[in-house]
C-alpha cells in the first residue's frame, strides 16, 4: 500500500510548506529497506522502519495514489541508468537536445546552453566539465583541453571553484568527437553534474607531507567509491569500450559491502540504484588549518587527524553545507556544516557511503529546491541524522576532535615541494584562460613536461620544477602578464565570479564580464578612503542567487537579482568560516560606490586592530550599518594635490592621467601598474 509520510514538523517549520510531503513508495529498493540484511556490529533499529524511502524504480502502482516527484526523477527512472533518450537525441540533426536529455546529459558532466547575447533566434551549444579529484591534472589531459578549446570550444578554458575544467561552446555534432577525445586522454566528465556526488574537492598544492598526500588520496578514495558503475558514460561515447583504471582494494570492498543494507543488490548502480541521488552531492577533504577548499560549505567535509608525529590517524567529518538559495524565499538559504564527528581512518569510506545513503533514502525527490541534503539536516536536526547515519555505518561516532583554526590558503606563488622541486601557483582572474596567457601556458607546460593541479580558486598550480627551470619558466610567464602574487592586486587574489552571462541560462546579471570592473571600482574606493594598497577584502560575485562562487562565504558578496543590480552579502571572513547575511537588495551597478563608500570608510576609521572587513560589519551590526549608509555625504576631503611619490611634475601627472582615462583607470592606478609590471620582470626566478 502506498502511503503518505510527513517529512516532520520540524520540516514545516523549516519550509513553511505544510502540504509538501515526502511520501514513501515500494517497489526495488535497497536491501535494508527490504529487510534482507542486518548490521555486522549491531542490529538496524526499528526506528528505521519509519525512515522514509523515496529512490528506487517503482514496480506498478498498487493503488491510484501516485507518488509526488519532481520531473527530473521521472526522467532518471525511465532513462534506463542515463542512456536514453539521450543516446538518441545526440544523434539527430537538431542542434539541441530534447527536455529529457538535456537533464540527462548532466550526469555525462554538460549542459546545453544557448547565447543570451544573441536576438531572434537561439544558437545552442554545450559546455562540458571534467572531473579531476583534487585538481589533478595530467600533461597529456592539458594539452587535450588547450587543443579542444581552439578546435571545438570558444578559444578559451575556465578554470571552476571545484578544482576542474569548464570548455564552453562545443557544438552538439561534436560532443563525441570530444567526449572520446577527454576519454581517451584518460580524463573524465562522468559525474561532473548531475544529481550525484559532484569533483571530490582536496587541497592542490603538490606538497610532500604526509598529511597533504593521504588527504588527497581520500579523496581520489572517495570520489572512486562515488563514481557510477553501469557504464552509462562510456556507452553513449565511447560505444561501450571499456576504459579500466587500477582501483584501490579498499574501495571495491566499502562499495560492494552491504552489511548494513545500503545497497541495491543485484543493480548494476549498488549505491545510487535508478534514481541516483535527489541533488547534486559535494564532499571536500582537507588538512588542520587549510581551508583552501572552503570545506564548511560542501555536503561532506572530511579532515585529516594526526598523532603528533604527524601520521594520520583518522577524520573529522562535517556536515550539511550548501550555497544554493531562491531570492526571496526565506525557506532556501545557505548554511555552513557542522560536526558530525569522528572516524578512524580505515572506516571513512562506510562513513562516507553511510551519509551518502541517508540522503539518498530521505532527501526531499518532490520539490527540487529543497533536495540538498543540508535542508534534511536542518528540518531533522544533528543529533537524528547521526543516529540515521549510524544504522548504515554500523558504529556509533565517536566525538569530534578538536582542530586549530582555519586559514585560507591559496598556494600561490614558487614553493618548495619537499622533494627537490618545486611548484609555482598562478592567479588567474575569474579563471578564464585564453589569449597570450594560454600560449605562454602551453608553452611551459609542454615544454617542461609539467603536470598541473587546479584550485578551488580558480587558479593554477605547475608542479614538479627543477631548479633549473624557474628563471626560464618564470621570463615566460611574466610576459604573459602571469606575475608573482606579490605584483597582482591583492583584491584579485581572492576574488572570484561564475560565468554569468552570456551563456548561463540561470544567470540574472553580469558576474565573470562584470567582476574586473567592480573591482577597480572598489580600488578606486580603497584610495578614495584612504585605505592602503596591501588592504583587501574577500569579493565573490554571482549572477544569480544559486551561488556557484560561493559568495555567501565572502566579507562582500554581490548576488545577481535583476538586470543591472546585486543583493548586497556582508558577513563572512577571510578564512571563510562565518556565513555571510544579506545587506541591501536591489544595488544598481552604477550605485555601488553608494554603499561601498561608507562601508569602507567607517571600517578604516572604527575597526579594532587588524579587524577584517567581514569582522567589523558583523560587529556594527547591519541596522548601524544600513545607518551610516543612508547619512553618507562623502569622506572628508584634503586639499587636492598632485601625488608627488609618483610623479615629479603636474605636466608628467596629466600625460598620465589622460592615458589612464582611455583605460578606465586613474592616474595612480595606472602608474602603480607599471611599476609593479616591471619589477615583476626584474624579478624573474629571483624569489621563491
Amino acid at each position: 500500500m502506498t502511503t503518505t509520510t510527513p517529512f516532520g514538523a520540524a520540516n514545516s517549520a523549516v519550509l513553511g510548506e505544510p502540504k509538501a510531503q515526502i511520501v514513501r513508495y515500494h517497489g526495488l529498493r535497497s536491501a535494508n529497506s527490504l529487510g534482507l540484511t542486518r548490521s555486522r556490529h549491531a542490529p538496524i533499529s526499528s526506528a528505521s522502519s519509519s525512515l522514509i524511502r523515496a529512490v528506487a524504480t517503482p514496480a506498478k502502482p498498487q493503488t491510484a495514489t501516485e507518488t509526488k516527484r519532481s520531473k527530473v526523477e521521472i526522467f532518471k527512472e525511465q532513462s534506463n541508468y542515463i542512456r536514453y533518450p539521450l543516446n538518441e537525441e545526440i544523434l539527430t540533426d537538431a542542434p539541441n537536445i530534447n527536455e529529457a536529455a538535456t537533464q540527462l546529459i548532466k550526469f555525462h558532466g554538460s549542459y546545453q546552453q544557448y547565447n543570451r547575447d544573441e536576438r531572434g533566434g537561439r544558437s545552442y551549444s554545450f559546455m562540458l566539465r571534467t572531473k579531476n579529484p583534487c585538481g589533478k591534472v595530467s600533461n597529456q589531459l592539458y594539452l587535450t583541453m588547450d587543443d579542444l578549446a581552439d578546435q571545438f570550444g570558444i578559444g578559451t578554458l575556465r578554470l571552476t571553484t571545484r578544482q576542474t575544467f569548464q570548455l564552453h561552446g562545443v557544438l552538439k555534432k561534436d560532443l563525441k568527437t570530444v567526449m572520446s577525445s577527454i576519454i581517451n586522454s584518460m580524463g573524465s566528465t562522468l559525474g561532473a553534474c548531475g544529481d550525484l556526488n559532484r569533483n571530490v574537492l582536496a587541497p592542490p598544492a603538490p606538497i610532500q607531507r604526509k598529511d597533504y598526500l593521504f588527504a588527497q588520496q581520500t579523496a581520489e578514495n572517495i570520489a572512486a567509491l562515488l563514481t557510477p558503475q553501469s557504464g552509462f558514460y562510456y556507452d553513449v561515447w565511447v560505444d561501450g569500450e571499456k576504459f579500466l583504471t587500477a582501483e584501490p582494494p579498499e574501495v571495491t570492498k566499502a562499495r560492494n559491502d552491504n552489511s548494513h543494507g545500503t545497497n541495491f543488490t543485484d543493480s548494476p548502480e549498488p549505491i545510487y540504484g535508478t534514481q541516483f541521488l535527489p541533488r547534486k552531492f559535494k564532499i571536500a577533504v582537507t588538512v588542520p588549518t587549510d581551508n583552501s577548499v572552503d570545506i564548511l560549505t560542501n555536503d561532506i567535509g572530511v579532515v585529516v587527524v594526526t598523532n603528533d608525529e604527524g601520521e594520520p590517524q583518522g577524520f573529522n567529518i562535517y556536515v550539511g553545507g550548501g550555497m544554493g538559495r531562491t531570492h526571496r524565499l526565506e525557506t532556501t538559504f545557505p548554511r555552513l556544516a557542522e560536526p558530525l564527528g569522528y572516524v578512524p581512518k580505515e572506516d571513512i569510506l562506510y562513513a562516507i557511503k553511510a551519509i551518502v545513503v541517508t540522503q539518498r533514502e530521505n532527501g526531499r525527490r518532490d520539490d527540487r529546491k529543497y533536495s540538498r541534503m543540508k535542508y534534511l539536516i536542518s528540518s531533522w536536526g544533528i543529533e537524528k541524522f547521526r543516529s540515521v547515519v549510524e544504522q548504515y555505518y554500523g558504529k556509533k561516532f565517536e566525538q569530534f576532535r578538536e582542530l586549530p583554526e582555519w586559514e585560507f590558503k591559496s598556494h600561490l606563488g614558487w614553493n618548495k615541494q619537499g622533494d627537490g622541486s618545486y611548484y609555482c601557483g598562478l592567479h588567474v582572474d575569474n579563471g578564464r584562460i585564453g589569449g597570450v596567457m594560454k600560449k605562454a601556458l602551453r608553452e611551459v607546460i609542454e615544454k617542461y613536461n609539467l603536470s598541473i593541479r587546479l584550485t578551488p580558486n580558480q587558479n593554477i598550480i605547475l608542479c614538479d620544477i627543477r631548479t633549473a627551470w624557474k628563471r626560464p619558466i618564470t621570463t615566460i610567464l611574466a610576459k604573459a602578464g602571469l606575475l608573482h602574487p606579490r605584483f597582482v592586486d591583492p583584491l584579485n587574489l581572492t576574488a572570484m565570479a561564475c560565468p554569468a552571462f552570456p551563456l548561463c541560462p540561470l544567470a540574472i546579471t553580469e558576474a565573470e564580464r562584470g567582476i574586473p570592473d567592480i573591482l577597480k571600482r572598489v580600488r578606486a574606493v580603497f584610495e578614495k578612503v584612504g585605505l592602503k594598497y596591501n588592504e583587501s577584502v574577500v569579493i565573490r560575485v554571482t549572477g544569480c542567487p544559486n551561488g556557484c562562487a560561493r559568495p555567501y562565504m565572502a566579507e562582500l558578496g554581490l548576488v545577481g537579482d535583476g538586470p543591472n543590480s546585486y543583493q548586497i552579502w556582508l558577513g563572512g571572513t577571510p578564512n571563510q568560516t562565518s556565513i555571510a547575511r544579506s545587506f541591501m537588495n536591489k544595488v544598481k551597478v552604477q550605485d555601488l560606490e553608494k554603499v561601498l563608500e561608507p562601508l569602507f570608510y567607517y571600517w578604516r576609521r572604527k575597526r579594532q586592530s587588524k579587524e577584517s572587513f567581514g569582522g567589523y560589519t558583523n560587529r556594527m551590526g547591519f541596522e548601524k550599518l544600513q545607518e551610516l549608509v543612508d547619512k553618507w555625504e562623502g569622506p572628508e576631503v584634503a586639499p587636492a594635490r598632485y601625488n608627488l611619490k609618483l610623479f615629479a611634475d603636474k605636466e608628467t601627472y596629466e600625460a598620465v592621467d589622460e592615458l589612464a582615462k582611455l583605460q578606465d583607470k586613474t592616474a595612480h592606478q595606472l602608474a602603480m601598474e607599471v611599476i609593479r609590471n616591471f619589477v615583476g620582470s626584474q624579478q624573474n626566478g629571483k624569489s621563491e
